[in-house]
C-alpha cells in the first residue's frame, strides 16, 4: 500500500498498538521470574534448575530472530504480528496446566517462538512508518511498552498469585491478552510491507546475507546490544527474587519496588529517544548525539554495584532505581540500528541485533545461578552485569561508525 495514504494519527495509534502488544510481551514472559519462588517450591528445585528455566524461553527467542527479522523484510506484517501474538498468548496460559517441570520448559520454549516479533517486527514497522530523525521517540515509545508490562506485573501478577496461585494466574493472563487482536484488526493496515523487491534483486540479496553479517557497524550493534541485554535480563529474571530472598520482601512488597525499577528503565526509555530527535532537530550531529546518550545511560549501571554493597534495604532499592536509568539508552540503540541499515533488512538487522542480545537472555540467567551456587551471594552475578554494561560504550565508540547505510 502506499505509505504516504496512512495519516499521522493512525501512525501513532499503530505506535500504540505495538507499546501494548510490547506491554502484554513483557508481561508474559516475565510474569515466571514472580512466580519462582511458588513453582520452585512445588517443583522442588535447586539454585541451578531455577536458572535453566528462566533461560529457556531464550533458547527458542534469541533462534528465531534472524529467521523472523528475515520475514519481517518480505511478509505482510498484518499477518506475521498478529499470528505470532496468538501463539506467544496461548503458550503462556497453557503454562499453567504443565503436569512437570520439562512440559514447563516446553511451553517456555514456544513462548519464546510467539514472543520473537516483538523487536524485528515493531522496528520495522516503525522504521517504514517514520523518518530516520522522527524514529528515536517512536522506537522508545514502542519499547517503553515492555517495561511498563514489568510494572503492572510487579501489581497484578503478585495478587494474581496470592489470591489464586500461579497456575490460574498463568492461564488468565494468556488467555485475556487475546483482546489485543480485535484493535490490531481494526486499525493495522492489511497490506502494510516494504517495498517488494524484484526477482534480481531478492536473488542479490540471498547472496548478501552471509556478507551482511560482517558488517563492522552490524557487528558493533550486535556486541553492544549484547552487553546492554545482559544488563537488562539479570534484572528481568533475578530482581524479584533477590529482594525476596536477600532483602527479605514479601512476594507483593517485593512486585512492587521491582515493578519501580522496570517503570523508571521503561519511563527513560522514550525520554532518551525524543532528547536525541530534539537535539538532531536542532543541528546537533546524529552520531555523536545518539553514541553521547547511550554512554551516559550506561554509565548508570554503578548504581547496581553500589545498591549490592549496602546493608541498608530502603537505600539498596533507591540506588536500583537510580540504576534502572540506563532505559535512556533504549531508544538510541534501536535507532542506531534503523540508521545503519539498508532500508530492505532493517527486520533481518534487527533480528541480528536481537539474537545476540538473547544469547545474554540465555547466559545471564545460567551465569547468575551459577555464581549464586559458587558464592551463596547473588552480589557477584548483579555485580558482573554492571561490568559487562561498560563494556557495551566501547562497542559503540570504537566499533560502531558513523550513523549511515552502507555505501552513503
Amino acid at each position: 500500500m502506499d505509505l504516504s495514504d496512512i495519516s499521522n494519527k493512525r501512525r501513532w495509534t499503530i505506535v500504540s498498538l505495538l507499546f501494548a502488544a510490547s506491554l502484554i510481551n513483557y508481561l508474559d514472559r516475565a510474569a515466571i521470574s514472580f512466580a519462582l519462588p511458588l513453582i520452585s517450591r512445588d517443583f522442588a528445585l535447586s539454585a541451578e534448575s531455577k536458572g535453566l528455566l528462566l533461560s529457556s524461553f531464550f533458547w527458542s527467542y534469541a533462534l528465531m530472530q534472524i529467521p523472523i527479522g528475515w520475514c519481517a523484510d518480505r511478509f505482510n506484517l498484518f499477518w506475521l504480528y498478529a499470528g505470532a501474538f496468538t501463539i506467544w498468548s496461548f503458550a503462556q496460559g497453557l503454562t499453567g496446566l504443565a503436569s512437570s517441570f520439562a512440559v514447563l520448559l516446553a511451553f517456555r520454549i514456544l513462548l519464546g517462538v510467539g514472543e520473537s516479533i516483538y523487536l524485528p517486527g515493531g522496528t520495522k514497522i516503525v522504521s517504514l512508518l517514520f523518518t530516520p530523525k522522527e524514529r528515536g521517540l517512536p522506537s522508545g515509545l514502542f519499547d517503553f511498552g515492555t517495561r511498563t508490562g514489568l510494572v503492572l506485573e510487579g501489581i497484578l501478577v503478585p495478587w494474581l498469585l496470592v489470591h489464586f496461585g500461579w497456575r490460574r494466574a498463568f492461564l488468565f493472563l494468556g488467555l485475556i491478552a487475546l483482546i489485543w487482536i480485535a484493535p490490531w484488526f481494526r486499525f493495522f493496515p492489511r497490506h502494510l510491507r516494504a517495498a517488494r523487491p524484484s526477482v534480481a534483486s531478492s536473488g542479490l540479496a540471498a547472496l548478501a546475507i552471509p556478507r551482511t553479517f560482517l558488517n563492522r557497524n552490524l557487528l558493533g550493534i550486535c556486541l553492544g546490544f549484547f552487553c546492554f541485554d545482559y544488563y537488562w535480563y539479570v534484572l528481568v529474571t533475578w530482581l524479584p527474587d533477590y529482594l525476596v530472598t536477600v532483602r527479605h520482601l514479601s512476594i507483593v512488597h517485593a512486585g512492587f519496588y521491582a515493578s519501580l525499577a522496570f517503570f523508571t528503565f521503561g519511563i527513560a526509555e522514550p525520554i532518551g529517544g525524543w532528547i536525541a530527535d530534539s537535539l538532531i532537530a536542532r543541528g546537533w550531529d546524529q552520531t555523536s548525539t545518539r553514541k553521547g546518550i547511550v554512554t551516559v545511560a550506561f554509565g548508570m549501571g554503578v548504581f547496581l554495584i553500589a545498591a549490592m554493597r549496602t546493608a541498608h534495604t530502603g537505600i539498596a532499592i533507591a540506588l536500583l532505581i537510580g540504576a534502572s536509568v540506563v532505559g535512556l539508552a533504549t531508544g538510541n540503540l534501536l535507532t542506531i540500528l534503523q540508521s545503519c541499515a539498508p532500508t530492505e533488512a532493517v527486520g533481518i538487522w534487527t533480528g541480528a541485533e536481537n539474537f545476540s542480545g538473547n544469547l545474554a537472555g540465555i547466559i545471564a540467567p545460567l551465569a547468575v545461578g551459577f555464581l549464586i551456587a559458587s558464592f551463596r551471594s547473588y552480589v557477584q552475578g548483579f555485580e558482573l552485569a554492571s561490568i559487562v554494561l561498560f563494556a557495551g560504550v566501547f562497542a559503540y565508540w570504537f566499533v560502531v561508525g558513523e550513523l549511515k547505510p552502507p555505501d552513503t
